[in-house]
């Protein structure tokens, strides 16, 4: 591992991942204050809370420098008058935060910007979802 990567995992604070459509990204967790709401398929908003462990997060870590989450834009948003459709699609706000500086992504679905960084971005944000599911079915 690279010493004098950007971001280094003893510097390492929490996960915030938000996400749902632009006007309502209603399903949001946080590492730091262990808080998780989440909308289920019957529309109830559930709230609970839970709690990542220390390998889990070092994993996010790890994997977001070998994917290259640090590279990517923070701004992947498609405006809307550019979209093809008007269907709703879903948006994906995620935050490293580290004790100095934090990188912020935000994704739309249908992004058409450069396939390579989307493909990281959004593998970056199922590993962080997946980690989660993980974790809740402890």
């Amino acid at each position: 591992m690279i010493k004098n990567a950007p971001f280094r995992f003893t510097d390492f604070e929490s996960i915030e991942l938000s996400y749902g459509f632009p006007d309502s990204m209603l399903n949001q967790y946080n590492s730091k204050t262990h808080h998780y709401q989440y909308l289920t398929k019957s529309g109830d908003l559930i709230q609970d809370t839970l709690k990542l462990r220390n390998d889990d997060l070092l994993y996010l870590h790890r994997k977001a420098q070998e994917i290259g989450f640090w590279n990517v834009d923070n701004d992947m948003t498609t405006a809307p008058e550019s979209r093809t459709s008007q269907a709703k699609v879903p948006r994906y706000k995620l935050t490293f935060n580290y004790k100095e500086k934090s990188k912020t992504v935000t994704l739309d679905a249908d992004y058409q910007g450069v396939q390579k960084m989307k493909d990281a971005a959004k593998t970056t944000v199922d590993e962080v979802l997946q980690i989660i599911a993980t974790a809740k079915s402890r």
